[in-house]
């Protein structure tokens, strides 16, 4: 998956389309992220103990990854990958499709 936590990306599609965000978990099993203030859902809590009181929290729910894009300065960008050094040191780099810059 493209797009790792940390990351500042923008939502394309869905209710919350046009939000931005950072990404707080990536789930790579069903490829899906959850970004901080995106697709909020209110959840109703029970009390824990005895004489504790049950609270209604909000929840940030995960979206799937090809709903959001990468965020580079103002605008979306795509991701690629190149690779740096040579033989045994060679590392994989994401970088910005148009512009070429590591991110």
């Amino acid at each position: 998956m493209k797009i790792r936590k940390g990351d500042t990306v923008k939502v394309i599609a869905g209710k919350d389309k046009g939000k931005t965000g950072t990404v707080l978990t990536v789930l790579a099993g069903t490829e899906q992220v959850i970004i901080e203030g995106v697709n909020v859902a209110t959840k109703h809590q029970k009390g824990t103990r005895t004489r504790s009181q049950g609270q209604i929290i909000e929840k940030s729910m995960p979206l799937h990854s090809s709903n959001v894009a990468l965020m580079e300065g103002d605008k979306t960008v795509r991701v690629g990958y190149t690779f740096e050094g040579e033989g045994e040191k060679r590392k994989k780099v994401r970088v910005a499709r148009p512009s070429g810059k590591k991110i």
